[in-house]
């Protein structure tokens, strides 16, 4: 477990390291390179800071406004019936739209249903099966200024719904 542990320390370092190594060694200005790197980073997120205002405004309002409890309370039959906790739905609808938001739902249902319980381990495997979606096409489409992105989307939250049902059955068989 220290080995673990020091390498996990060294990592970042090292690559680094290595990095500078390998500019010095290609007799690149690895400094002039860095900082023209950097002000292509602040001019990218200048440019996505508008989708991201918006995004983060849309999704503060989902969560404030007790439309997930209202989406919940009338999915529940049809939960029940396809074996699906509700307990899950607000990370299953939160997910593809905020990673944060979804964090917090997956940390909640943590402390509210256990790390080793079922629907733990389905929160667990759905956070890593799944995407934030809408913010990874909002940022890569508003980035190279991408317009109809409807193909993207109906193919992400397909993949995110598969996700979520494959993480759902496995976890059940595997308990």
């Amino acid at each position: 477990m220290k080995i673990i542990n020091f390498l996990s320390s060294v990592a970042m370092p090292m690559v680094i390291l290595l990095i500078v190594m390998y500019g010095v060694k290609e007799k690149n200005k690895v400094f002039d390179t860095f900082l023209d790197g950097a002000k292509e980073g602040i001019k990218t997120t200048l440019s996505i800071l508008p989708t991201l205002i918006g995004l983060f405004l849309a999704i503060g309002a989902l969560r404030s406004s007790g439309v997930l409890e209202l989406i919940i309370k009338i999915a529940r039959p049809v939960l029940d019936i396809l074996n699906f906790p509700s307990e899950l739905m607000p990370l299953a609808i939160l997910r593809p739209i905020s990673g944060s938001g979804s964090i917090a739902v997956a940390t909640d249902i943590m402390k509210n249903c256990g790390v080793d319980s079922l629907i733990g381990n389905i929160a667990s495997t759905i956070m890593g099966s799944t995407e934030t979606t809408l913010y990874t096409i909002a940022v890569y489409a508003s980035c190279i200024k991408i317009k109809k992105t409807r193909y993207i989307l109906i193919a992400a939250l397909a993949a995110d719904i598969a996700g979520i049902i494959a993480s759902t059955i496995i976890c059940q068989m595997i308990s």
